[in-house]
């Protein structure tokens, strides 16, 4: 089982410019299957540091508003899930900073999607998913800004390499897909060399044999839950996002810890956030 049973919330960052309905929705019904409480947060910068203007009321202007956000989005969550557990924070401190620091004894941290540009999310004040999720201790999920819909069964996607992050999002992934009572598709991107002396029939062989041993433990423990998997050619940020494209997440592994810039998300995790429209969930290495 995953670390998200050791914890009892599932947090959830708010902010109050941006449409949050969503990100809480999706979190109240993670919440649900976990039997977990939810958190609310809105975290409000501390006031600008002048000898020249009185930042005071624009500061608690903010708290105000914050307040405000918190308390409709428990509202929101109450109406979607009656029997939830929820509370409610308006937290001093940088937004990304109070959600690291939150994860620390979290079952999981929801944010929304903001997709900034490549230098936006560096330089924007608004700049939350890639410092939270280069920094967080227990899983982080990026809700996109719309809901999809598809006549196909429900699935998840998980990204599998071998390595040990993927593995740890792998174990994720299976829990997950049994909360959810869906399909499991664990996949597995090859990038060719431009020269290769492998022949066709033997292109795969080796990399599939790898994917079922990976995954043959999980079944096991999963036996009723319907797992495929599948080796496929490409970018790996390009193939697994059209893998997910109707999916109900797309479980990553999270390479590398810290890093406050991002970069130590990895590469794959770091291109998802900004190509993916599904849900993007990144395990850190237990």
């Amino acid at each position: 089982m995953s670390s998200t049973t050791e914890h009892r919330e599932i947090a959830v960052g708010i902010d109050p410019s941006r449409n949050w309905r969503l990100t809480v929705a999706w979190a109240a019904d993670e919440a649900h299957r976990r039997h977990l409480g939810l958190r609310l947060v809105v975290a409000v910068p501390p006031q600008h540091d002048t000898h020249h203007v009185d930042d005071t009321p624009r500061h608690m202007a903010r708290i105000m508003e914050s307040k405000d956000a918190v308390s409709a989005a428990a509202g929101w969550a109450r109406e979607r899930r009656p029997d939830a557990e929820i509370a409610t924070s308006v937290i001093d401190g940088f937004p990304a900073q109070v959600m690291a620091r939150l994860s620390q004894n979290a079952a999981m941290i929801v944010l929304g999607s903001r997709h900034l540009s490549r230098t936006e999310e560096y330089l924007s004040a608004g700049a939350l998913v890639l410092p939270v999720t280069a920094q967080a201790h227990c899983p982080v999920a990026v809700v996109g800004e719309s809901e999809h819909s598809t006549q196909e069964r429900p699935y998840l996607v998980v990204g599998v390499d071998g390595s040990e992050p993927s593995l740890s999002a792998l174990a994720f992934a299976f829990e997950e897909a049994a909360l959810r009572q869906a399909e499991l598709r664990a996949i597995a991107v090859w990038q060719p060399p431009v020269f290769s002396l492998r022949s066709s029939d033997t292109m795969f062989e080796s990399e599939r044999r790898q994917l079922s041993e990976i995954t043959a433990g999980w079944t096991v423990e999963y036996p009723d839950l319907r797992l495929s998997h599948e080796v496929r050619v490409g970018s790996p940020v390009e193939t697994l996002a059209e893998a997910g494209e109707h999916a109900l997440g797309l479980v990553v592994g999270r390479r590398g810890r810290g890093g406050y810039t991002g970069m130590r998300v990895g590469s794959v995790v770091h291109g998802l956030l900004h190509r993916a429209h599904c849900p993007i969930i990144t395990v850190p290495t237990r």
